[in-house]
């Protein structure tokens, strides 16, 4: 996408006030994710025994951990975490769902059959727990994490892929490309893939939201980033053993899941409304 096209979609967006803020506290988030070094008011994997689960104050504004730790550090530097397994994880599942997804819907016959058998036997299993089993036999971290969900939401873009090219494939403009003599491979790249990319681009949005809830399940299950290193989901499942006696604990780190995800999908739905041009 051009830098034109893309100020072109962003002040369409600004039509749309939900979708709009959504997409500025999504920006707010990967600015705090980047900015992480130059944000966070202290080391997040720095403990401390004198601050030992204090309440949000002054100084610490989110409060501290069970070993004193500031937990808005934490929250910081977690957002990296959880937005590098939504991008990733989703750019894992664009490269293998629609390569396939275009090869099963163009080329057809055999080849669609057998990738489409494959796609729905996967889909047959519910996502989150295919992530788990997959990371659980790669082993705990947050790069097989990434790859874990990645492969578990790529079925959804084979079977969006598959179904966009064949709809596309239907068209008159393709029957007119065949008939002037234009190869195969011509008429996939100048024809078929720019007429499929916007649902593509809205559901990329909307498995962001998914992989971010993936991520955080991952780590509360100890599959994910790894301790010390902080994650959303490791500080609420550390959180659930002092929701009682310190329960910011747990209400920052499940605040920033819950509104980062809605964010998401309210962005995605608005996307949606504003490249769909049967719903413009």
């Amino acid at each position: 996408m051009s830098t034109g096209s893309f100020l072109m979609l962003f002040g369409k967006l600004k039509s749309k006030p939900v979708a709009f803020a959504s997409t500025l506290v999504v920006c707010l988030f990967l600015i705090l994710a980047v900015a992480a070094p130059l944000i966070a008011p202290f080391d997040p994997i720095a403990s401390s025994w004198s601050v030992i689960r204090k309440a949000p104050n002054s100084i610490h504004w989110f409060g501290t951990d069970e070993i004193g730790r500031d937990i808005l550090s934490r929250i910081i530097w977690g957002a990296r975490a959880s937005l590098s397994a939504g991008f990733i994880s989703v750019l894992i599942s664009l490269a293998i769902g629609f390569p396939l997804g275009l090869i099963a819907g163009f080329v057809g016959g055999v080849l669609d059959t057998v990738i489409s058998r494959v796609t729905d036997a996967l889909l047959a299993c519910p996502f989150l727990i295919l992530a788990i089993a997959l990371a659980s036999f790669m082993g705990p971290s947050l790069m097989n994490a990434m790859i874990s969900i990645g492969i578990s939401a790529s079925p959804i873009f084979i079977r969006l892929t598959r179904g966009q090219v064949i709809d596309v494939m239907a068209q008159d403009y393709i029957e007119a490309a065949v008939a002037i003599g234009s190869t195969p491979l011509k008429i996939a790249i100048s024809h078929v893939v720019p007429n499929i990319t916007t649902p593509i681009i809205v559901q990329a949005s909307l498995t962001i939201a998914a992989a971010v809830i993936a991520e955080a399940s991952l780590s509360f299950l100890g599959l994910g980033q790894q301790p010390p290193s902080p994650s959303w989901g490791s500080m609420l499942n550390t959180a659930k053993d002092y929701l009682e006696t310190a329960p910011w604990m747990a209400v920052f780190p499940g605040a920033c899941i819950f509104l980062l995800v809605v964010c998401f999908n309210l962005m995605g739905d608005g996307l949606r409304e504003i490249l769909d041009p049967k719903l413009n």
